[in-house]
């Protein structure tokens, strides 16, 4: 997943009026004063209601039902006069050759989801529409729904060519064995030594009770594993970029990575940490916190605290309690890893053909407006008041049918939602939890909202930096060749990478 400073996000109301929907004609109007009554002896004559607009919209997700039990749509081709059409391909490549054929061919979806790198591509073949020129008027509730800072997600050459969903919220924390704590005496461990002399006493001081020297201190996913301990040195993970002294940075440059990655070092070598880490991959850092193996895990909270998990955690040691912990302080800082401001859950984008018929693109952006306002947002993320929910003294209260028969409202949520208070709703049990790692402080991060530069292929690049790394964290190379690590890195095309970005960010307004 998805994520990781309080953030309260609402949901703009936004009213829409009749005569904004295309379709619906003037009312009540007259000129010059004239009465609008019909004269004497003629006959009242009546105006066939508008024909809906179809829309045709794809993107790259799965579990949409039928249109016969898709309440959203039918709620939606009322609500706007339209008839939409939502077809949803399984992510991954499937959806992009989807999308390629029909692009390069002419046909074109109203509406559809883009990635960074098509968004750059289609917009510099002059496929997208120039979203720039409505957002003041025809777009407003959309860009006063997901904010100014969404805009620039969507943004290409200067010109947004995309709507970005609103921002989601930051998930991971360090998660802690309570009672492997108690069973030792020890403290919640607040700065990064603590942390580390915890871990070690977890996997030489037998916290389990089984007589066996099984279990280990710290596991992860990869390198996220050390996420809040590169934040204690004050830079978030190898190869980020963020702002520092008003200028924008990449964290493989700053002083400090190296002051980082010689700490992680010192904490692998005690031990202390589950071997298997830069080979975890999927889930396979929970199921060894699930089995009892490890003591602190770095993870998000779904993946410990829904249902499903908790009752495998139980099943496992009854006496388990996992807790969350505060970032440990750092000589630098205290940040719980990285959040990527520039990440988007979502792009979607409309063909510049649409310029050629006014009332689709206006359906269009009624269609985006609607999911942005109060009645609309509700609608995708909450199902039909009286029967997915109630609103009591102000606040949704799920019913049963929420999650049996709205669990798919979410592919309609074209512009995202306010997401604290959504999956505060949606998971009201876990909701300690999320406002918990939602509160963390963490490093601002850009890396969404940079494209890759033509010419530029990350894949190598990125190969080498992660084994390198991992060679310097598990001291098969000395930190000493740090700099001649970043020569070779640059001669890969890294500094041609780094310097766009840094480019790119500037026109955004970072670090100026």
């Amino acid at each position: 997943m998805n994520a990781k400073k309080a953030l309260s996000l609402s949901i703009a109301s936004v009213v829409l009026a009749g005569a904004a929907l295309a379709g619906c004609g003037k009312s009540g109007g007259t000129d010059s004063g004239q009465s609008s009554a019909p004269s004497q002896g003629s006959q009242p004559t009546t105006t066939e209601p508008a024909k809906p607009i179809k829309l045709d919209i794809i993107e790259n997700a799965s579990g949409l039902p039928t249109p016969d039990k898709d309440f959203v749509k039918q709620q939606l081709d009322k609500a706007l006069n339209a008839e939409i059409t939502l077809t949803a391909y399984a992510a991954g490549d499937d959806y992009k050759n989807q999308l390629n054929v029909r692009m390069a061919s002419g046909n074109f979806p109203d509406l559809f989801a883009v990635d960074k790198a098509s968004l750059k591509q289609f917009a510099q073949q002059g496929l997208l529409l120039d979203l720039t020129p409505y957002l003041d008027k025809e777009l407003k509730p959309v860009k006063d729904f997901i904010g100014e800072e969404s805009l620039k997600k969507g943004t290409v050459d200067g010109k947004v060519y995309a709507i970005a969903k609103a921002p989601q919220i930051p998930y991971n924390t360090y998660w802690i064995r309570k009672d492997w704590l108690d069973k030792l005496n020890l403290q919640v461990p607040t700065t990064i030594d603590e942390l580390m002399a915890v871990a070690k006493a977890f996997t030489e001081n037998d916290p389990d009770g089984n007589g066996k020297k099984d279990t280990y201190g710290l596991t992860g996913g990869q390198f996220s594993t050390f996420a809040p301990i590169f934040g204690g040195f004050g830079v978030p993970m190898p190869g980020s970029f963020y702002e520092k002294d008003g200028q924008v940075l990449n964290s493989l440059y700053d002083p400090n990575m190296k002051e980082a990655l010689a700490f992680i070092n010192k904490l692998v070598a005690s031990g202390a940490v589950e071997p298997e880490i830069m080979a975890n991959t999927g889930l396979q850092h929970q199921e060894k916190a699930i089995k009892g193996q490890v003591g602190i895990i770095y993870i998000d909270w779904p993946n410990v605290t829904k249902e499903q998990f908790a009752e495998q955690i139980k099943k496992v040691n009854p006496n388990a309690e996992w807790i969350q912990i505060v970032a440990p302080k750092g000589p630098v800082a205290q940040y719980d890893g990285p959040y990527d401001i520039g990440s988007a859950a979502g792009l979607f984008s409309l063909p510049k053909a649409l310029e050629k018929d006014k009332a689709k693109l206006q359906k269009v952006f009624d269609l985006l407006n609607y999911v942005s306002g109060k009645e609309g947002s509700m609608l995708v993320q909450f199902g039909i008041e009286g029967k997915h929910y109630n609103l009591e003294n102000g606040k949704v209260v799920p019913t049963s049918l929420m999650a049996s028969e709205a669990a798919y409202t979410w592919l309609y949520q074209f512009t995202g939602r306010p997401e604290l208070e959504y999956l505060s709703v949606k998971f009201a049990p876990q909701k300690p939890y999320i406002e918990f790692a939602n509160n963390q402080p963490r490093i601002k991060t850009l890396n969404g909202f940079v494209s890759i530069p033509d010419g530029y292929n990350p894949t190598d690049a990125d190969r080498y930096i992660q084994e390198e790394i991992t060679k310097f964290i598990y001291n098969k190379r000395p930190l000493s060749e740090y700099d001649a690590f970043l020569k070779t890195l640059e001669s890969m095309g890294y500094k041609m990478y780094v310097d766009s970005a840094v480019k790119q960010l500037n026109d955004l307004g970072f670090g100026k």
